[in-house]
């Protein structure tokens, strides 16, 4: 038995920004963004077209952390009346914290409480919610919850409620292609990374396979290709439809082992996000060849009939884009690794994961990822 479910509403397509104004219809918005030229200049095209915003937060910083959140949702407190709607133009990072100020509606503590106890749902608000991803790899367009960082603490926490999915998605291609390399490759990366996750997962059910299958197959065929011809609309096109599917895959799902090894890299060597949870892929793979079922399966269709050539394919892909497949290509050094992998699969996402640490470990250090032994 499994079930599927997604209530976002998609609008996908070239163009589809200028369905922004008729999707507020008239409510009162906040608008969150990023204060660049662009941004500045797509914003000045949706006041045009929907009116001015009651408020607009457009200091976003990557990797949403506490102290800067409980700053900008304050902001919203200051009005004489919460928005009827928030517009989130941006990356994942400004869909995220535009979740959390829905939640907030004016007061961070709220959403802190809830995140560090688990305790205080009920005092949580829900201001409806339009994204429009200007980067094509977190699928935070149509997922109910965002990623808040506490580098003071060294935390990474999940504010997960059904709540936070967004009325409507609006991916627009052309928003994209002004990029750089550098996120590209993340942001691809991390769709991917999104993408097999939602595979190898207690969660996984038939729907979100397909999602996943489809997604992957597109980032191995068509990434290279539009990291060497930036300017490519067709291919980000195709990128931002497979981000799209990961996210639908993940939003059944959540993520497993190989995000869960991530956020410590993140936080402690500063490494990207979408490199951080993507150069442990290989090892994955390898680690779960012989899982059999659907999830096996859906991998074949990706990888191969041989999983551990697949592997070994993958790492090669990786390393053409210059990313690594060691812990020790991102200044991860070996003594630090047992405590990260250790501390990985105890934590929630790790326990999402249908493999086991004995065999990633085995994996690992068979492949000379690490230098561990598997006892």
């Amino acid at each position: 038995m499994w079930e599927y479910k997604n209530p976002v509403r998609i609008l996908f397509g070239n163009g589809r920004f200028a369905s922004l104004a008729a999707l507020i219809a008239g409510r009162s918005y906040a608008l969150v963004t990023y204060p660049d030229a662009p941004f500045q200049a797509l914003s000045q095209k949706l006041i045009e077209a929907a009116g001015a915003p009651l408020l607009v937060i457009e200091d976003i910083a990557p990797n949403p952390d506490c102290r800067l959140l409980d700053g900008q949702a304050a902001r919203f407190a200051t009005l004489t009346a919460q928005p009827e709607v928030i517009v989130a133009l941006g990356g994942g990072s400004v869909i995220d914290s535009a979740k959390v100020f829905a939640a907030a509606a004016g007061d961070f503590s709220k959403v802190r409480r809830f995140l560090e106890t688990k305790e205080g749902e009920a005092a949580l608000s829900a201001i409806p919610i339009i994204a429009v991803p200007t980067t094509a790899g977190t699928g935070s367009e149509v997922t109910c919850w965002a990623t808040v960082w506490d580098e003071e603490s060294g935390r990474k926490y999940s504010l997960a409620r059904e709540n936070l999915y967004p009325e409507t998605a609006v991916v627009d291609p052309m928003l994209m292609l002004e990029k750089p390399y550098g996120l590209t490759l993340a942001t691809g990366l991390d769709a991917l990374s999104h993408s097999v996750e939602s595979i190898w997962n207690v969660n996984a059910n038939p729907v979100s396979a397909r999602h996943a299958v489809a997604s992957a197959r597109a980032i191995l065929a068509d990434l290279p290709g539009l990291l060497r011809n930036l300017g490519d609309l067709d291919r980000r096109s195709r990128i931002a439809e497979a981000s799209l599917n990961a996210g639908l895959a993940f939003s059944n799902t959540k993520t497993a082992i190989a995000h869960n090894l991530s956020y410590p890299i993140t936080l402690g060597w500063g490494v990207q996000h979408g490199i951080a949870c993507s150069f442990t892929l290989p090892t994955v793979l390898r680690s779960v060849a012989g899982l059999g079922g659907f999830r096996e399966t859906a991998l074949k269709q990706i990888f191969g009939d041989d999983l551990n050539k697949g592997a070994d394919e993958l790492t090669a892909f990786l390393g053409e884009l210059g990313v690594g497949s060691k812990f020790t290509d991102h200044g991860v050094p070996d003594a630090a690794c047992k405590t990260i992998i250790d501390e990985a699969f105890a934590g929630e996402r790790g326990k999402n994961f249908v493999g086991t640490k004995e065999n990633f470990l085995e994996a690992a250090t068979r492949s000379g990822v690490i230098s561990l032994s598997p006892a």
